[in-house]
């Protein structure tokens, strides 16, 4: 695989920063999907959350050489959770779109970086109510590349240390959107030696 578009100006190959159109909204056509994450139909964003219907979103946790996680506070026009702190990069799968795309996608889009590798998938989490009815797959990125933030989808953004992360996200919890505490838990769980 080549390097991204603008990988030279970073350095070579892996991350690189790119700025793509991000046109979000209501009615954004997505796959509807049953009990076992398999395409049953296609909606618009908006009726999906209305009538709650199952689909599918990514998550992508990018980390730069040190080891630090990059976060984002959403936007406050986002409708579902606005103005709290998430993982660096999220978004709906798009219909026709997997998981992976969707995943690159979103980095480029909210973040301004693109892979020229692929995604490194940590996990997946069920469709529930917890997750607003998505399956999540959850990525990882790795970049040296510095983030460009759209300001249209992120408010703020910060690089911390994991274990400032999670003094943070225990002093603060009422700062993260729920399915981040899902991620963050099932991530420390994968973690922890046995």
């Amino acid at each position: 695989m080549g390097c991204a578009r603008g990988a030279e100006r970073h350095g070579g190959c892996g991350l690189s920063h790119v700025r793509l159109p991000v046109a979000v909204t209501a009615e954004e056509v997505l796959d509807v999907v049953d009990e076992g994450d398999v395409v049953v139909g296609k909606a618009t964003r908006g009726e999906i959350h209305r009538r709650g219907h199952r689909h599918r979103a990514v998550h992508v946790l990018v980390y730069d050489p040190a080891g630090r996680i990059y976060v984002q506070r959403r936007s406050w026009t986002k409708d579902c959770s606005p103005g709290l702190w998430d993982t660096s990069a999220a978004g709906h799968v798009d219909h026709g779109e997997s998981y992976a795309a969707a995943a690159r996608r979103e980095l480029a889009e909210e973040l301004g970086v693109e892979s020229s590798e692929p995604l490194q998938l940590l996990f997946a989490l069920a469709a529930a109510p917890a997750t607003g009815n998505e399956f999540v797959r959850v990525y990882r990125a790795l970049t040296s590349a510095p983030v460009v933030p759209d300001p249209n989808e992120i408010i703020d953004g910060r690089w911390l240390e994991p274990a400032a992360l999670e003094r943070w996200l225990s002093g603060e919890p009422a700062a993260f959107t729920r399915t981040f505490h899902l991620i963050w838990r099932q991530l420390k769980s994968d973690t922890t030696p046995a």
